[in-house]
């Protein structure tokens, strides 16, 4: 095997993530030399504004692809939710490993539970689809924009004036964080995780079957098949970091796949959800956007993408 270079955003998360592929791969060829090219992205830039208002799809990918395609790196390592639900001609996603938790964790001072924060409490957030499930659950929470790594989301959670923060339980857990300060994690039920939340996607060259044929051996096809229900779902209902939407699907005991989808106004007052079963995650994903559709999800969509 040829030496491989791999892309990396360069945020800890990014990197730590992409080192711990890495080994997933060196476990299977200890010879493996892989080199690391930190890449900076126009998401990485962007950290004085909310990345709804910034518009545009692949903010943490755009830089990376056009490396792909420049031959400068072999693949890339991207947290799957970053990455838009229609790849560019000529790069495919070569495989999808093992998924780390989907859900959103919720951290507060004192470990007050979210049920029980008084009227008024400041939950930080840089994510739509968080602070419109939450406000339509409980309305009389406040949420309050956040950007910045774990690190600094958690510095300001104790600093400054917000009593709550939400973050995804999976980049925590890849950055080794301990389970104590997590207050809770919100299940579906609570909170649905944003499209691949959790799974990571390894994007390369359509045409390089040698890398293709290594990246099969850690390929996690449960997970694929789920991701495939939520990203097309994502596509169908042409969704963006400017929508409020969600989707999680998971394999049941039984070998079906349960997908549910999820489309939100902002302020929370509108929500569109719908669960689908069955054993085709691309049917799935396109059966629940029928749904929402008819329910009139689509035309929140577009009234956000226009803006």
């Amino acid at each position: 095997m040829r030496k491989l270079v791999v892309g990396s955003r360069r945020s800890k998360l990014a990197l730590t993530q992409t080192k711990q592929f890495i080994e997933k791969l060196k476990e299977i060829d200890s010879t493996l030399e892989i080199e690391i090219k930190e890449i900076v992205t126009k998401g990485d830039q962007i950290v004085d504004r909310q990345l709804s208002k910034v518009g545009g799809k692949g903010l943490f990918v755009k830089e990376i692809q056009n490396e792909l395609f420049n031959h400068s790196i072999d693949m890339a390592i991207h947290s799957l939710k970053d990455v838009p639900s229609v790849l560019p001609e000529g790069l495919t996603l070569g495989c999808i490993p093992d998924r780390e938790n989907p859900f959103d964790a919720f951290i507060s001072k004192n470990h007050i539970p979210l049920d029980e924060l008084p009227e008024g409490s400041i939950v930080g957030t840089s994510s739509l689809r968080r602070g419109a499930q939450i406000l339509a659950k409980f309305p009389h929470l406040e949420i309050k924009w956040i950007r910045g790594n774990i690190d600094t989301r958690l510095n300001k959670l104790y600093n400054e004036d917000y009593d709550a923060i939400l973050l995804a339980a999976a980049g925590l857990k890849r950055m080794g964080w301990s389970e104590d300060i997590v207050t809770t994690y919100l299940d579906k039920d609570l909170l649905v995780p944003a499209i691949g939340q959790g799974a990571l996607g390894i994007e390369c060259r359509a045409d390089d079957t040698e890398l293709l044929a290594l990246l099969k051996k850690v390929h996690n096809n449960d997970v694929s098949e789920c991701v495939s229900a939520e990203r097309t779902f994502l596509k169908e209902m042409d969704g963006s970091c400017q929508v409020p939407i969600g989707g999680y699907a998971h394999k049941r005991e039984n070998g079906e796949i349960e997908f549910t989808g999820l489309v939100m106004s902002p302020d929370g007052h509108q929500r569109f959800e719908h669960t689908e079963i069955g054993h085709d995650g691309i049917e799935l994903g396109r059966t629940v956007s029928q749904v929402l559709k008819s329910q009139g999800a689509y035309e929140i969509i577009q009234a956000l993408n226009d803006n």
